[in-house]
C-alpha cells in the first residue's frame, strides 16, 4: 500500500494541502460523510471521482460540503480512541498486535475497495510517527509545518482550543518542567500557553521525525506553498512517487489561494501579546526560517522586556 501520512499540529494548513492532493486521480481517502453516516458502512470507493467531479460549491469550506477527513469518530469508532484523543505523542511501544492488525485492516479496506495506487490520510495533533511507522513501515509522512506566530495565533480563536483551562486540564497532559516553568514566569499569560502548545508539538515532531530519515519524512512550509505553490507541491509528491499528470494539473490550476491571513496575528494580537509569543518562539522561528533580522530580534526583547 502506498500510504502517505499529511501531519500537522493543527491549523497549519495541513487541511489545504490534503484537499489538493485528494484531487489527484490516483489518490483515495477517507471522506466525512463516512466519519459522520457510520450507519452507512461506506469504505469511500466514490470519494476520489466525487471529490473531482462535484461542483466547487460541494466541496467548499464555510458550509455543508464533501471533503477528505481525519476520521476522528470513524476510527475511534472502528478501531481505537487511541487515535483521536492521546494526553501524550504515541510511540512504537504503544503498538500492540491487536491495533496493528485493527489499524491495517481499516486502512486496507479502504485501500482495496477505493482502488487507487495512493491512499493519502491526514491528523493533525501530536505526530503519532513512530507509532504509524511501526504500523505501517512502508508508510511516507509529509510534514506541515506553519509559522508558529500564526498558528498560537490561531488557536487563541479557535472554540475547541482548551489551552483556557490550563495546562493540567487540557488535552495535551502535563507540561515539561522547563515549559511550566515558563508558564508561571509569564503570569499564565494565554498566548504565551499558546506558544508554548507550538513549541511542544514541534518538539515531538522533532523527536520522532528524526529516525524516519529523508526517505520517510519530508517537511514542506506552508508559506512556502502559498508563495511558491506548483515547485512546493511537485517536491512533495515527487517524494511520494506520485506523478504530476495533465488531468490533475488542470485541478490544479483552477486552485484560488488565499494568503490574506498569513500575517493576521500581527492584527489579531496586541503587540505586546505578539513580542511575548515571539520571545518565547525565537529559537524555533530562527531554526525554520520564520524570523532571520537580528534587529528584529532585538525589538522583540525589548518590547517584552519593557
Amino acid at each position: 500500500m502506498n500510504l502517505v501520512f499529511i501531519v500537522g499540529t493543527g491549523r497549519c494548513g495541513s487541511s489545504l494541502i490534503h484537499e489538493v492532493l485528494a484531487r489527484h486521480e490516483d489518490v483515495g481517502f477517507i471522506s466525512n460523510v463516512e466519519d459522520n453516516l457510520p450507519l452507512l458502512n461506506l469504505s469511500g470507493k466514490w470519494n476520489n471521482p466525487l471529490f473531482r467531479n462535484l461542483p466547487s460549491r460541494w466541496t467548499a469550506k464555510g458550509r455543508i460540503r464533501f471533503a477528505p477527513s481525519e476520521a476522528y469518530r470513524l476510527i475511534s469508532r472502528n478501531v481505537s480512541t487511541i487515535y483521536a484523543s492521546p494526553c501524550r505523542d504515541l510511540e512504537a511501544d504503544d503498538v500492540t498486535p491487536w491495533l496493528q492488525g485493527k489499524f491495517q485492516n481499516f486502512f486496507n479496506e479502504r485501500y482495496v475497495s477505493q482502488g487507487k495506487e495512493f491512499f493519502i490520510h491526514k491528523y493533525t495533533g501530536w505526530p503519532r510517527l513512530g507509532f504509524f511507522s511501526k504500523i505501517f513501515p512502508e508508510a511516507k509522512f509529509i510534514h506541515v509545518i506553519r509559522d508558529g506566530r500564526a498558528v498560537a495565533n490561531s488557536w487563541l480563536q479557535m472554540p475547541w482550543w482548551d489551552g483556557y483551562r490550563g495546562p493540567e486540564n487540557w488535552l495535551w497532559g502535563a507540561l515539561p518542567q522547563h515549559y511550566l516553568d515558563e508558564w508561571n514566569a509569564g503570569a499564565q499569560s494565554f498566548p504565551r500557553l499558546a506558544a508554548i502548545n507550538w513549541k511542544l508539538l514541534i518538539d515531538s515532531y522533532e523527536r520522532s521525525g528524526r529516525p524516519l530519515g529523508k526517505d520517510k519524512y519530508f517537511l514542506m512550509r506552508y508559506e512556502d506553498f502559498l508563495e511558491n505553490p506548483h515547485s512546493t507541491l511537485r517536491a512533495a509528491m515527487q517524494f511520494c512517487g506520485l506523478p504530476w499528470s495533465s488531468r490533475f494539473n488542470k485541478h490544479f490550476e483552477k486552485l484560488a489561494l488565499v494568503s490574506d491571513r498569513k500575517n493576521a496575528y500581527e492584527r489579531d494580537l496586541a503587540p505586546t501579546q505578539l513580542a511575548e509569543i515571539e520571545s518565547s518562539l525565537k529559537d524555533m522561528l530562527i531554526r525554520y526560517g520564520y524570523l532571520t533580522s537580528p534587529s528584529h530580534l532585538q525589538a522583540v526583547q525589548k518590547n517584552v522586556q519593557g
